[in-house]
């Protein structure tokens, strides 16, 4: 059985927050280490202008707040991990991706393309194959002939880079297992539901982004 929380004391001492003293009461609400202000449904939308609260009740409100602070510090952690590995592997996020896919194709068995890495990556052909030279020339990645198809190659990480990767940033991310596996069976349903919930809530209503800043910088992103 994994603690509680293995980490709490080493985070602290890291300064991801501060630790909460013995006997100390949580408030709610409040996530060590990440200010109210910033995640606080009452901070961010004092009037109601971007969500009818009028049917909730001031405990509910209270406990969505808790929850969305804990969201907040989740991500907040993600992007600290993801920074640090972009430092640690001198590359760009979309460079990362490509790997991460490739990874997992590999466990997969499965065959890679150009093709395929554009669409699971979301970007053109030019922009791939300006990231495969990239990679390929950083030794990140090789290319050989495809097993079945004679116009397409098949794209491969080298052992270099999956050990490197796996070695650290993997291990990483694998921490989040331990997270889940404290949870019941039935904590996880209501988690997993939560979860896939709210990623439909956010992609709804997002058609004042299509084409816009947002995917020309991430396809330029690939193109440096």
């Amino acid at each position: 059985m994994h603690p509680e929380h293995p980490a709490r004391e080493q985070q602290a001492e890291a300064g991801a927050y501060p630790a909460t003293p013995a006997g100390d009461s949580v408030v709610p609400g409040v996530v060590p280490g990440v200010p109210p202000v910033v995640y606080g449904i009452e901070a961010n939308d004092p009037h109601s202008r971007l969500i009818d609260r009028s049917g909730v009740s001031g405990s509910d409100v209270a406990q969505i707040t808790e929850l969305m602070q804990a969201m907040g510090a989740l991500r907040e952690a993600e992007d600290r991990v993801s920074e640090a590995s972009l430092e640690y592997m001198k590359l760009g996020k979309t460079d990362m991706r490509a790997l991460h896919f490739l990874i997992v194709a590999e466990n997969s068995a499965q065959t890679v393309t150009a093709s395929s890495l554009a669409a699971r990556l979301g970007i053109t052909s030019a922009s791939t194959t300006k990231l495969l030279d990239r990679l390929e020339r950083g030794g990140h990645l090789t290319r050989r002939p495809h097993p079945s198809d004679r116009r397409s190659q098949s794209i491969h990480i080298t052992d270099e880079t999956r050990t490197a990767a796996m070695e650290t940033i993997g291990v990483q991310h694998s921490r989040r297992f331990h997270a889940a596996a404290r949870l019941s069976p039935e904590e996880r349903e209501v988690v997993t539901r939560f979860l896939r919930d709210t990623a439909v809530e956010l992609e709804t209503g997002l058609d004042w982004a299509r084409g816009g800043a947002g995917e020309r910088l991430s396809e330029g992103e690939t193109e440096v």
